[in-house]
């Protein structure tokens, strides 16, 4: 070697033309080596052999990589930064089956430098340390000189240009290393740099010692930051578009996935780059960038490599990622582009199926077992999600990485923890098959399963794209059923609870859905938890906690509209409190503390009357002793001023009224004044009234509804204004006097007596109908309220037994004076209530003695019962009894007296003069104000007088103004 062949080309060269001069076979084959790999092997790869070349030579230096690449002419300049050519990179460059790589450098003066003759005949590397060019018409002449004895057998064989090198001394333009390529007429120069750009994004994220690539004018560039822990963020920059990329390295090789908006996405379907693109597609999400056995033309894989072990440390590349982009780098379903796509597929799958690095909601503290919590890097925001994305970061400046080193974690991010080791990066990841996922599930209900049904994915990997790719991983759906089934047993607040309820409500959107939530638990009043909303009741009203032990009732802090779309049976405190089942619990023990409590809470919510039943509640009275709260008075109740003496109540508690009120005692049967016992569709006499078997048997019908005054037996004789004082100011017992025909009217007409007389056989003072026979109704009391009590008085259109027999008693008296209208309309109302059967004459209590028409007070044998009209103006009206004579006969039947016109015979004395009805004024007057028969049978018209003769029962003789006698009418003719 000398000064002017530093690399020793000369002795090169020489041996190379011995070596073909010796063995023309040699020569052929070196022409078809070079030529196979320019046509086959390197075709397309020109500048990515050369930036392998600028890498390792940047590597080797320890700088930064730059190439630049322009075109003088047809001149192709292709220079780089560090280490310079040495003698064996020249003797790599000359031997087409050697390389210079020792190491693990990609392509630093290999067979790949072969690319160069894709494009040119003529080539020269220049660097700091001398140069060396490669020509074909040189060796060519070298050739033929060397051997011509050959020259018509090797003629139209190609030469291998790169085989012969000479030297040359010109200096670098820039850089390092040129290499400079003249390029072939037929080669376009202006297409060969649009490939190379579109090229120089991809050498930068292959290439990682070259961080500036330039081309034509225009520059590329790398730049490199931290990202999170193990992440580093790579952005290629130039051209018509900047690039993102998240890289992580594992020991086998390196994974990239592209950035777009800051956040990862699935990678287009690639190629294997080892670590330059091959021809061996893959339809992996992320880039696998490694160092991989590849065939001389680095286009395929050597036979048998181990390609699964590339795929170690795919997991903690998506452990890396922030939670709610992890799921990018699942695979999506679908056929593998070739065997080795196939082979890299199966086992990332398994890799990401095997390993913990999926996001799970971390269990809130409270319910937290061994190991759980918010303790890991997912801990529960205070107010927002469980998951804490550890990547919500400020975005740092970008910075170019050093060479020899990414930047510090501090440099880039201040005041940002970084994790002591990778533990506390998973604390929170799960294997998948470990885990579940609900679809579309929400934060909220996400915090609350977390603590039971969890493993629970994060709610930004449950939307329907992520659960088709954890489907991939065998990740199990979280059902509604299973939620159901593993509610049962949980200790939670009843707060808690409608939470739970209205997060899981907008999944309920059909009766399937429904169906699987059956079984969800649910809350009860009183503290018990129970399988399945059907079984349990729901007061809307209730905003109180009743322990309620005969019902299921929901926990009114737990209730929710989705338990009634679930099964649940609306119920208010009416419905609580005339439930069978609290019946059953008053006969068993009416005195349990907390069945006390629960019954009157919740009958302070009611206004409507409770069964009579409730009264058997057993509530503490003044002693502290229980009592049925039916037998329990409240304090200072007015209606203890109107009982008898030995009533049978008590005085409740006053410390329960102080608890309950007294609108809830009242209630249950705890009375203030009169209490109301209600029935709907009663069946008979069984509600305990007084006398209330007679009242039932006297009624036509069963009624709808029994309202009835209770214990109105126990009122004082003398306290009776009083009692209906407080009668007529009670708003549930003044309607009820209003009622005739009802319970309480009736009883009291009956049974309440004033000054010793039944309010029934009294007359109100408006009332003339009874006036001298009934006494008056009065007392001072009720002055101004008495037309109130009406349906509580004599009623003349509603006559009974008791009135009836009262009133005749009334007209035997011989101290009573009532007018002689009274007297016939009383007898009137009498006989119609017979003949209308309204009483019956065995009921009535016949007196010794009638009255008479008069006034007069007689025997009944002396008496005659007034049936003919005409009768009236002969008989005396000291005889006579008259009502209605329409009615005598019915009259007659309950006094036990004779009709008038059976007892008496009459007989016309005077004659008359027959005449026609027609033809006389005087009888069509006297037809109308005497009421004269309608009959056929003639007129007999007096001019003198008119006189009958009696005889039978009485014999007299009678000035009449008319008679019928039965065949003709008398009219006695005015003077």
């Amino acid at each position: 070697m000398t000064g002017d062949d530093p690399f020793g080309t000369a002795a090169l060269r020489a041996a190379v033309l011995a070596a073909w001069r010796d063995s023309p076979t040699r020569l052929r084959e070196d022409a078809a080596s070079e030529a196979d790999l320019v046509v086959a092997g390197y075709r397309d790869r020109l500048l990515t052999e050369l930036a392998q070349n600028a890498a390792d030579a940047a590597a080797k230096a320890g700088a930064d990589g730059v190439l630049t690449v322009w075109l003088d002419g047809r001149s192709l300049h292709v220079a780089n930064t560090g280490a310079p050519l040495d003698i064996t990179g020249v003797r790599a460059l000359t031997a087409l089956r050697a390389s210079d790589k020792a190491d693990e450098s990609v392509g630093r003066f290999g067979v790949g430098f072969t690319a160069v003759r894709a494009v040119a005949d003529e080539i020269e590397v220049r660097s700091r340390t001398g140069g060396v060019r490669f020509s074909l018409a040189e060796t060519r002449a070298a050739t033929a000189a060397t051997a011509p004895g050959h020259l018509a057998e090797l003629a139209g064989v190609p030469v291998p240009v790169l085989r012969l090198a000479w030297p040359v001394d010109t200096a670098p333009a820039t850089g390092d290393t040129e290499v400079v390529l003249t390029l072939r007429a037929d080669v376009d120069s202006a297409a060969l740099l649009a490939g190379f750009a579109a090229e120089a994004a991809e050498l930068l994220l292959e290439l990682p010692a070259l961080t500036v690539l330039e081309i034509a004018g225009v520059g590329y560039a790398r730049t490199e930051r931290q990202a999170g822990p193990g992440l580093t963020e790579l952005t290629i920059t130039g051209g018509a578009e900047t690039g993102r990329w998240w890289e992580y390295r594992t020991a086998r090789g390196r994974w990239l996935v592209p950035l777009r908006d800051g956040r990862p996405h699935p990678a287009a379907p690639d190629v294997l780059r080892a670590p330059t693109r091959s021809d061996e597609e893959l339809s992996l999400p992320a880039l696998l960038i490694a160092d991989i056995p590849m065939q001389p033309d680095r286009r395929r894989l050597l036979p048998g490599v181990a390609l699964a072990e590339y795929a170690a440390g795919y997991a903690d590349f998506a452990a890396a990622l922030p939670p709610r982009d992890r799921l990018v780098l699942v695979p999506e379903p679908g056929f593998p582009l070739g065997e080795v796509d196939a082979v890299l597929r199966e086992a990332v799958v398994r890799e990401l199926r095997t390993r913990p690095w999926l996001p799970v909601v971390a269990v809130p503290d409270e319910f937290a077992g061994p190991g759980e919590g918010s303790t890991s890097a997912y801990a529960p925001a205070p107010t927002e999600s469980l998951v804490v994305d550890p990547w919500d970061l400020p975005e740092p400046s970008v910075v170019t990485a050093p060479p020899g080193g990414a930047t510090e974690p501090a440099a880039l991010w201040p005041g940002t923890p970084v994790p002591a080791d990778a533990a506390a990066d998973h604390a929170s990841a799960q294997i998948p098959s470990r885990t579940r996922v609900l679809p579309d599930l929400t934060r909220e209900l996400a915090d609350l399963l977390a603590g039971f049904a969890g493993p629970l994915v994060i709610p930004e990997l449950s939307d329907t794209a992520a659960v088709r790719a954890l489907a991939t991983l065998d990740v199990p759906l979280l059902t509604p059923a299973l939620i159901a089934e593993r509610s049962s047993g949980l200790e939670r607040p009843a707060r808690w609870w409608h939470r739970l309820y209205a997060a899981l409500e907008p999944y309920v959107t059909d009766p399937r859905t429904a169906e699987e939530l059956g079984a969800l638990a649910v809350p009860l009043a009183d503290g018990r938890l129970v399988t399945g909303p059907r079984t349990t009741v729901l007061d809307e009203e209730l905003t109180v906690v009743v322990p309620v032990h005969w019902s299921r009732l929901v926990h009114p802090e737990a209730a929710h509209p989705l338990l009634t779309r679930l099964g649940a049976r609306q119920a208010d405190a009416l419905d609580l409190l005339t439930d069978p089942a609290l019946r059953a619990e008053l006969d068993d023990a009416p005195a349990d503390e907390d069945l006390v409590d629960a019954v009157l809470r919740l009958a302070e919510l009611t206004t409507v009357p409770l069964p009579r039943w409730i009264g058997l509640l057993e509530v503490p009275d003044e002693t502290g002793e229980p009592r049925p709260a039916d037998e329990l008075l409240l304090p200072g109740a007015p209606l203890r001023e109107v009982l008898v003496e030995d009533a049978p109540f008590g005085t409740v508690a006053a410390a329960v009224v102080e608890g309950y009120g007294s609108t809830a005692l009242r209630a249950v049967g705890v009375s203030w004044d009169f209490s109301v016992i209600t029935e709907p569709d009663p069946t008979g006499p069984d509600h305990d009234l007084d006398d209330e078997d007679t009242w039932w048997d006297g009624l036509a019908d069963d009624p709808p509804l029994l309202a009835a005054v209770r214990d109105l037996d126990l009122v004082a004789d003398d306290a009776w204004p009083r009692a209906l004082t407080l009668l007529l100011d009670g708003e549930r017992t003044r309607p009820l006097l209003a009622d005739r025909d009802g319970y309480t009217a009736w009883w009291l007409r009956t049974n309440a007596r004033w000054q010793g007389t039944p309010l029934g056989l009294h007359r109100h003072p408006a009332d003339p109908a009874f006036a001298g026979l009934l006494p008056v109704f009065d007392p001072p009391e009720l002055t101004g309220r008495l037309n109130a009590l009406r349906p509580l008085l004599a009623d003349p259109a509603a006559l009974n037994p008791e009135l009836a027999s009262a009133l005749l008693a009334a007209l035997a008296d011989p101290e009573r004076t009532p007018l002689p209208a009274v007297i016939a309309r009383t007898h009137r109302l009498l006989a119609a209530a017979v003949a209308a059967e309204t009483i019956d004459i065995e009921d009535v209590e016949l007196p010794e003695r009638v009255r008479a028409l008069s006034g007069a007070v007689l025997e009944p044998s002396a008496a005659l019962v007034l049936d003919l009209p005409w009768f009236g103006f002969a008989l005396p009206a000291d005889r006579i009894v008259a009502g209605d004579p329409a009615q005598a006969e019915a009259l007659a039947t309950l006094l036990e007296l004779p009709l008038a016109s059976a007892a008496v015979t009459a007989e016309v004395l005077t004659p008359g003069r027959e005449t026609e009805w027609e033809s006389e004024p005087f009888a069509t007057i006297a037809s109308e104000l005497y009421a004269l028969p309608k009959s056929s049978g003639p007129l007999l018209l007096h001019d003198g007088d008119l006189r009958v003769r009696l005889t039978g029962a009485l014999t007299a003789e009678a000035s009449v103004p008319w008679w019928y006698d039965g065949a003709a009418t008398h009219l006695r003719a005015p003077r």
